[in-house]
């Protein structure tokens, strides 16, 4: 195709493109761990980074600009001052420390409707891109879906392309987690035809799906919920994590039921609304 077609054709192309601004000085992301939450019932994945965040204080290194995001601006989430407290966030940033060896995308505002695909897209060409030496997903599924097997025990699951597994091993074995189960596609029809199936999960289904297509080391962890107070949901999520990523030490290595301390942020104070007004009593 050439002349004027062309070029409109290749202009559509590059509105698609993620683009990444990075915050002062350029920052070589190649070969960190990148944890990235997905829009979900409860909002547990992105709860959970942002205990990451607020606990290893890492840095904001620059945002992702896209058009499949609904654009959110406020104050900064994580202030821990007066002074750092009017810094402006945006619906899409990324926090990063080298000498962690590890990158958080924090995702605030829902998918425009109509746009999963392409903004997905994004997200895994800006994966491509950066060579990130694995990505972790954290994510959550409607717990009044569940099949009879899913019923016992953990709430807890795991998904792995592929790629990762190819990396790992069986270091998910030694760890003793479970995977997460395909289920009948027709049920009460037929039990023999099995698919994956993530009610609630948002993109987490199709972006796994895609990142098993394209090599990509990625794993997915979740946990069944119900929509409310979800932050006890965050918490069993990020120590789920750090059973694998040791982001934190726990308190006591020798007392095996002990939690990490994870720090929460300021903006959590506002989680549920600022409380009754005194002035309708």
């Amino acid at each position: 195709m050439t002349g004027p077609r062309r070029v409109i054709r290749e202009r559509r192309v590059a509105r698609m493109s993620p683009l990444f601004v990075a915050r002062g000085a350029a920052v070589n992301l190649r070969g960190l761990v990148l944890v990235m939450p997905v829009v979900s019932v409860g909002n547990v994945g992105q709860l959970s980074v942002d205990l990451i965040i607020s606990t290893l204080g890492l840095p904001r290194v620059g945002y992702i600009h896209s058009d499949g995001l609904v654009p959110v601006v406020g104050n900064d989430p994580y202030a821990t001052t007066s002074e750092n407290s009017s810094e402006m966030c945006t619906s899409c940033e990324v926090y990063a420390s080298a000498d962690r060896k590890l990158a958080v995308l924090q995702i605030r505002s829902p998918i425009v409707q109509g746009k999963q695909r392409s903004f997905r897209q994004q997200i895994l060409s800006w994966i491509k891109e950066n060579e990130f030496s694995r990505v972790v997903v954290l994510s959550s599924s409607f717990a009044h879906h569940r099949v009879d097997q899913q019923l016992v025990g953990t709430p807890l699951r795991y998904l792995a392309t592929p790629a990762l597994q190819n990396i790992m091993e069986n270091e998910f074995q030694i760890l003793k987690w479970k995977e997460m189960e395909k289920v009948a596609a027709f049920p009460g029809i037929s039990e023999v035809e099995q698919e994956l199936s993530i009610p609630g999960g948002g993109i987490t289904k199709s972006l796994y799906t895609d990142s098993c297509a394209e090599g990509i080391p990625l794993a997915v962890l979740l946990i069944f919920c119900s929509e409310g107070d979800n932050i006890p949901d965050a918490l069993k999520l990020l120590n789920f994590l750090n059973e694998w990523i040791q982001l934190i030490a726990k308190p006591n290595d020798q007392q095996p039921m002990s939690q990490p301390q994870w720090k929460i942020p300021s903006s959590w104070r506002l989680l549920f609304g600022s409380g009754i007004p005194p002035a309708l009593f």
